[in-house]
């Protein structure tokens, strides 16, 4: 019995290892009619441009979440604590005072985000106001972005300042190095409100402009914050005692999620613990939506693309069919026979993903390294001035993979039939 299985195994083997020679002597060797070297030649390159296509495509797709990615980080902190009910929580929860004590953390920043009407030279506008703890300036990389002939300063003295978006200075007409009191109004608690005297109704502080604006490029921020200290806030809003948020740089050698696996376990359920892409989580679920419809529709194309396979192994196989007739006399099996027709087809496949591959990487890398396409010829009009690229290894393996389920299944069934009709014993 364990020789019969066993002459049957080595049968099986030598049908397949004889279905890979001849098939690529098929492939690469001159047919008799040279159409179907053209055809096969087409097929390759087919396949090999919507690879290619699919490799830049979604390269240039990650290149723009990095670059959102690197724009968050001058503002957004690693981690972001926030309750998991309500708006406000007790800065003196114990376990608050549990994390700020953990060696992972660097920086621990209490702050107070809120809305409020700000006016300045006869205009307003309603902001978000953010107060920050005296350590914000080591939470992020908040001087990067800064623009004016001022520096980083939230409090001097008896002066309160307050770091607006350049969008928002705009807006309001005025410039960083404003002279002019910007005034900051909020309702107090539990008061309805004087139509006589709407102002009596409302908290006011007043701050200036330490002569420098934030720009983040982007408009939820540049267009609708002020930075100022957490102190200003707590009296605007009437907090003393809590915070909207925790933020937290990591130490050292601490990565993301193992800094968020720990503050999770410290602080337990009542709390929401946030990453960087959590943090903007509508703005990145958008891309990855729009790389995956992106995705799905060169994969359409490369479907197609792989109809080309189709018939250069049509022809091959009309073209081939006394030497069917031949190894039919020499004892091969169907199976074998198919087989060979198969084993082109598919190496027409990984031959064209290879190549397409290769072909993407390399545009990427020259336009990453050279900057060849550009978005326009007019300077300062867009974040960047040419599109950016990152290649990303498991993106390849997705392209590759596909590329070969793709074409395999293209030319299965197809050969199949073919092979039923064109190579009849």
């Amino acid at each position: 019995m364990d020789g019969k299985k066993t002459r049957i195994v080595n049968s099986k083997n030598l049908e397949v290892n004889a279905s890979f020679y001849i098939g690529r002597h098929y492939l690469l060797s001159k047919k008799s009619h040279h159409a179907i070297n053209i055809i096969s030649g087409v097929s390759v390159c087919g396949v090999a441009i919507a690879t290619a296509a699919l490799v830049c495509i979604l390269s240039v797709f990650n290149g723009f979440q990095d670059m959102v990615a690197d724009l968050f980080t001058s503002f957004d902190p690693e981690l972001k604590v926030l309750p998991a009910q309500g708006k406000y929580m007790a800065a003196d929860e114990k376990e608050l005072e549990e994390l700020r004590k953990s060696g992972n953390i660097a920086v621990f920043t209490e702050v107070i985000e809120d809305n409020a009407l700000i006016t300045v030279n006869n205009r307003q506008m309603m902001v978000t106001v953010k107060g920050v703890d005296d350590n914000f300036q080591k939470l992020t990389n908040i001087d990067d972005i800064l623009i004016g002939d001022g520096v980083y300063e939230l409090e001097a003295d008896v002066i309160d300042y307050g770091i607006c978006g350049a969008a928002l200075l705009a807006q309001l007409g005025v410039q960083p190095d404003c002279r002019a009191p910007f005034y900051l109004y909020a309702p107090r608690k539990g008061e309805g409100v004087d139509l006589t005297d709407p102002l009596e109704n409302l908290n006011q502080e007043e701050v200036f402009s330490p002569n420098v604006a934030f720009m983040v490029k982007q408009n939820k921020y540049d267009s609708g914050y002020i930075i100022t200290s957490i102190a200003l806030a707590r009296r605007l809003f009437e907090r003393q005692g809590y915070v909207t948020a925790i933020e937290l740089k990591l130490a050292d050698g601490v990565s993301a999620s193992q800094g968020k696996a720990e503050v999770e376990k410290i602080l337990g359920s009542k709390y929401k613990v946030l990453d960087r892409y959590e943090q903007q989580e509508d703005t990145f679920k958008i891309m990855k939506v729009e790389k995956l419809i992106s995705y799905v529709f060169l994969t359409f194309i490369l479907l197609i693309a792989c109809f080309n396979i189709i018939g250069s192994l049509s022809m091959l196989i009309i073209d081939k069919r006394q030497d069917v007739i031949t190894l039919r006399n020499l004892g091969a099996s169907d199976s074998m026979i198919r087989g060979i027709f198969l084993f082109e087809g598919r190496m027409i496949s990984v031959i064209g993903a290879i190549i397409g591959i290769t072909l993407g990487v390399g545009l990427c890398l020259i336009q990453q390294y050279y900057k060849v396409i550009k978005f326009g010829s007019a300077d300062g009009t867009y974040i960047i001035d040419t599109y950016p690229v990152s290649v990303h290894a498991l993106d390849i393996l997705l392209v590759l993979v596909t590329v070969i389920v793709i074409g395999f299944i293209a030319v299965w069934y197809p050969v199949r039939q073919m092979s039923r009709k064109y190579l009849k014993p």
